[in-house]
């Protein structure tokens, strides 16, 4: 059974303390987490002040309500009065949509989904704040964005820091590869290289994440470079999906993700998917993995989908069972 706007406002509403979420699934299976009702509403009204949204301001409501950032767009709907829209969560949430929006919060699948559609994307660029969240924004779609009259955000965050705790604008004169830690959050690196969060705000921290990270020592922000998870040990060498990703990306015109696969003798080893069930595609790019990667990076499986492997929250799956 779907679990709907009614469904959250009578937990939000009730006596308890805390709210129950769903993780995202990203690194495994979705787990339950309980986190506080009054750090949500801190760490909504931030995100409101930051945005200067006002009371009465319109915003649209297209995200899962079982996971944290349909749940942290409700409350900043409840927190600064805002005048919320719910539609069901899908891969087109503008479909059929005549308002302008002060605020919407999509994921990368959503964006791109909506670019190709002209009234969709009309839609799209009406809005006043976008903030995109969930998922890479990969090169191409961040170009497309860089020309929108209006704020485009890149979040950072995650469930157990309540959504984002950072931002970068992807269009304007404020445009940035960087991301901006919000007010009271402080960030740093880890020993192995993966970013640290620590919200003074929520409470929340020290958090060490699995996103690795690089630095600006001179102002704090930070860029993410790739997970600790999606790092390959593959016989003795070291190496990262997202490199192998972006390395082929170009020579290939169809879907694909890069996933990996335990393997009795290398440890792990890549395995490229692709959305096609065509053979001559498996055949062409499986040349061009062979031209463009050094052997030790080349996929070392090839498997035909109709559909991409998905997390539940729409996330690549990088370890296929």
């Amino acid at each position: 059974m779907q679990y709907t706007l009614d469904d959250f406002l009578k937990e939000w509403n009730d006596s308890s303390e805390t709210v129950t979420l769903k993780t995202s699934g990203s690194t495994g299976k979705p787990k339950n987490i309980e986190l506080k009702k009054s750090a949500m509403v801190a760490s909504a009204l931030r995100t409101c002040d930051f945005l200067g949204l006002r009371k009465g301001d319109t915003a649209l409501l297209c995200l899962p309500l079982e996971y944290i950032a349909g749940k942290m767009m409700a409350v900043r709907a409840i927190v600064r009065d805002l005048s919320l829209k719910s539609v069901t969560a899908s891969g087109h949430p503008l479909k059929g949509q005549n308002h302008s929006f002060d605020f919407v919060a999509m994921t990368p699948m959503q964006v791109y989904n909506s670019l190709q559609d002209e009234e969709e994307e009309r839609v799209l660029r009406k809005i006043r704040h976008l903030i995109i969240g969930g998922g890479h924004i990969d090169e191409e779609l961040e170009e497309r964005l860089r020309a929108f009259p209006n704020a485009v955000w890149s979040t950072y965050g995650m469930t157990e820091t309540l959504s984002h705790v950072a931002m970068r604008r992807l269009n304007g004169d404020n445009y940035s590869q960087w991301y901006q830690p919000l007010k009271d959050v402080m960030v740093d690196v880890n020993m192995d290289g993966c970013l640290v969060v620590h919200d003074k705000l929520t409470s929340i921290g020290p958090l060490h994440t699995n996103d690795l990270a690089e630095m600006n020592i001179m102002d704090r922000s930070f860029r993410i470079t790739g997970r600790l998870d999606n790092v390959i040990c593959c016989g003795g060498l070291k190496f990262q999906i997202e490199e192998i990703e972006t390395e082929i990306k170009s020579h290939i015109n169809i879907p694909f993700i890069i996933s990996k696969r335990r393997d009795n003798k290398f440890g792990y080893v890549p395995v490229l998917v692709m959305q096609s069930v065509n053979e001559d595609d498996l055949r062409k790019v499986k040349l061009i993995c062979e031209n463009v990667l050094p052997k030790y990076k080349r996929p070392k499986e090839y498997i035909l989908s109709e559909t991409l492997p998905m997390t539940e929250t729409g996330k690549p799956k990088r370890l296929l069972s």
